[in-house]
Formats: C-alpha cells, sequence, structure tokens
C-alpha cells in the first residue's frame, strides 16, 4: 500500500510539475525579433532561420553571428547594431534552434552549426564577419575552408570548446526526454538561473542586462523546442572541431585579417587564453576593460570602433614578446 501511494503521489508531482512548465511556456507568447530592422527568413535543410536587415545595402555587409548558450539570439548584438548600421549593411540572423528561428527537435551538432554559418554567410558578397563564442569558431573553420568566404573576421572571446570532453550522450538524451527533459530544462532557464549565469559569466557591469532583456531571454528560453539545441549545447555536442590557432594561422597566410575581442574580466574563456591565441596565431587582440564575455553589450562604442579598425587597448604580438 505504501509503495502504491509513493507512486501515485510521485505521479502527481511529476503532472503538476509537467503542466506548471508548459503553462509557463504559453505564458512565453510569441516571440518578437529583438532587433530593429527589416526582418526575414532564409530556408536552409528545411528549417526557417529568421534574421534582421539593417542599414543600406550598398554599404559593406557585416554578418553578426551571436554565440552558443542556453538563450543565445541576435539580440546579443541589440546596443551595437544601430551604430554599425551607420555604414554597415547589417545582417543578423538567429541560430536554427534559437530566436525566431525554427527549433526541430534535431540532434544537433557542430558540424551542423558550422554548415549553417558558412551557407549563411555564403548568401552575401564578400561580408566582414562578427562573432562570438562558439559560434566564433564555426565561423573560423568555414573561412579556413574557403578563405574567400569572408572579407575579414571580429571574433568576440571565441571558443572551440563549451561543454564536456568527450560529450555526454545520456545528459544530451536526458534533456531531450518529453518528462525529464522538460522538467530539466525548466530548471536550467528559470529566471534565477538566467541571471546567475549573466552575473557570473555574461557580464562584469552590475547593471547589466536589464530586467527587460532578462524577460526576453527567459521568454526566448521557453518557446517550444528551445530544450533540443540546449541539450546538445550543455552536453558537449556544440564543441567545434578546428583547432583555433592553427586555423587562424592559415587564415592569416591566406590574407584574412583577424581581429580578437577579450573582455579583461571574461572567466569562462579567460584573457590568458586570447593572449596565448593571438601569439599563437600572431593576429591583433583587443581587450576591453571592466567586460566579460559581452564587451560588444557593455561598450558597443568601443566595440563598434575596432570593427571599423579603431584602436582601443590594442596589443600586438611585436608589444606581447617585448
Amino acid at each position: 500500500m505504501r509503495l502504491r501511494r509513493l507512486f501515485a503521489t510521485l505521479t502527481l508531482l511529476v503532472a503538476a510539475g509537467v503542466a506548471a512548465v508548459r503553462g509557463l511556456r504559453n505564458s512565453a507568447g510569441v516571440l518578437e525579433p529583438p532587433l530593429d530592422g527589416d526582418h526575414r527568413r532564409f530556408r536552409w535543410r528545411g528549417v526557417d532561420v529568421s534574421y534582421t536587415e539593417a542599414g543600406d545595402p550598398d554599404d559593406p555587409t557585416l554578418v553578426c553571428l551571436h554565440g552558443v548558450n542556453a538563450a543565445g539570439s541576435s539580440g546579443e548584438f541589440r546596443a551595437v547594431v544601430d551604430d554599425l548600421a551607420t555604414d554597415h549593411h547589417v545582417v543578423a540572423p538567429d541560430l536554427p534552434g534559437y530566436g525566431c528561428s525554427d527549433r526541430p527537435p534535431l540532434r544537433y551538432s557542430a558540424r551542423f552549426y558550422a554548415e549553417f554559418v558558412e551557407a549563411f554567410v555564403a548568401e552575401w558578397d564578400d561580408p566582414r564577419v562578427l562573432a562570438s563564442g562558439l559560434t566564433a569558431a564555426y565561423a573560423v573553420g568555414a573561412a579556413r575552408d574557403d578563405p574567400d568566404l569572408v572579407a575579414d573576421l571580429t571574433l568576440v572571446c571565441p571558443t572551440a570548446v563549451a561543454g564536456p570532453e568527450p560529450p555526454k550522450t545520456a545528459l544530451r538524451e536526458a534533456l531531450r526526454a518529453p518528462v525529464v527533459g522538460e522538467l530539466l530544462h525548466a530548471a536550467l532557464v528559470s529566471r534565477p538561473s538566467i541571471r546567475y549565469f549573466n552575473a557570473d559569466h555574461g557580464y562584469y557591469g552590475p547593471d547589466q542586462p536589464s530586467e527587460e532583456w532578462v524577460d526576453y531571454e527567459w521568454r526566448t528560453t521557453h518557446q517550444p523546442g528551445a530544450r533540443y539545441a540546449t541539450a546538445s549545447f550543455v552536453s558537449g555536442y556544440l564543441n567545434a572541431e578546428p583547432d583555433l590557432a592553427d586555423a587562424l594561422a592559415s587564415l592569416r597566410d591566406a590574407g584574412v585579417e583577424t581581429t580578437l575581442v577579450w573582455g579583461r574580466e571574461a572567466t569562462v574563456t579567460p584573457l590568458a587564453e586570447g593572449r596565448a591565441l593571438a601569439e599563437q596565431a600572431d593576429c591583433r587582440l583587443v581587450v576591453v576593460d571592466g567586460a566579460m564575455l559581452l564587451p560588444h553589450v557593455e561598450f558597443p562604442g568601443a566595440v563598434a570602433s575596432v570593427v571599423r579598425g579603431g584602436p582601443l587597448s590594442v596589443e600586438t604580438a611585436e608589444e606581447r614578446a617585448a
């Protein structure tokens, strides 16, 4: 009898939890694009990818590729797009599985995203690229395979590894599961969790981000299908394939200029890694004081200046060697 009662109680608790999670998903509503501009769709392998265009199409194209995380979206560039659009044709997609793009129940992989980045960037004529985190590594891999794909690269705290190595299949499948996965994902992307991750390694300034943005992040993580890309991310299946230093050195030899932008206070990808990467690849490193992983949000004017080729705490290979 006791076991039967315990089982019945657990069943009720799980059912209540799932109902609550689905209620939260309904309350998140339909997600609107986070950036001002013309909102368009790009069809790729049966997936509708949402992207925003801003600025004059006759200006040089700048493709902005947001980083990969549970709450990722093109809104990562919300602070810098308007500035950059004054002299660039800015194009900013939501990666498949994120933001306003389709979120099919795929087993997302690094190769999938690398191939998407290559296909999307190839849609534009000799574009410049601004990319962050893991997506920066995907862009580097695509450009290494075809140096004519891009005009130049500006990479914010790039990394090839953001999850366990080797990847954890059990963790991925648990998050994908219909009931257990919904409950685990809801805990991972609760408002307290989002605030914790933002404060722990996203933003250095205590005023960042705004509550309005936290609400948008919460809403984007509660869209139908949101847990599938997250499952691959947290389990390590989105870790990038190329060795960044070798790939960047190859691009340098091919004449593709790369600038690394690093928040001095970054902890997940500390500045020491940026210095080592810049030295190995012999590329420009720009350090932004008072920032962590998202200097383009905390100091958008400074990062916009760097994209345009302006100086900001620039450390060259020669200065490092001295």
